[in-house]
């Protein structure tokens, strides 16, 4: 009787561990429903958009650090460099696929930048700088929870 126990809960481990073998590691259940609004890029477009995404966060990297510091030179430096003269040439075939809501936040992020720098030099207001940088992040929040970029596989792209 003890011996068809083991059996038993042996054989029941080894079950468990081939069903989930079956399931993919990172999802042992059905993946939630994306409602956000899917932007279908090719490659190279779907890397422009994701590079400018990139250089915004490292520079919100670079400003929270000169907030803590505080050093208002580095703070408008930084936000100087994420403002309209960061903001990248769009190529006509992938402004035509970005929606226009889209375009007009990434926008306003440039313009905001710009206005943080400019704050900065004149105001020389760590708090007054937070909170700029506050209002720009909740738009980088708002497009990441309105968004997904994909990437299109029409034509052999991956």
């Amino acid at each position: 009787m003890k011996r068809q126990a083991i059996l038993a809960t042996l054989l029941s481990l080894s079950l468990s561990a081939v069903c989930a073998a079956d399931l993919p590691a990172h999802h042992a259940h059905a993946p939630a429903h994306d409602g956000r609004a899917l932007l279908e890029l090719n490659p190279d477009e779907r890397a422009m958009i994701l590079e400018e995404m990139r250089l915004f966060l490292d520079g919100v990297q670079k400003i929270s650090g000169a907030l803590a510091k505080p050093d208002m030179v580095a703070v408008a430096d930084s936000a100087r460099g994420l403002g309209q003269k960061m903001a990248p040439e769009v190529p006509p075939a992938l402004h035509a696929k970005l929606p226009l809501e889209f375009r007009q936040l990434g926008f306003s992020v440039h313009h905001d930048f710009d206005q943080i720098a400019l704050d900065a030099d004149s105001l020389k207001d760590v708090s007054h700088s937070l909170n700029q940088l506050s209002d720009t992040l909740q738009k980088c929040v708002s497009c990441h929870a309105t968004y997904q970029i994909r990437t299109s596989i029409h034509g052999g792209n991956h």
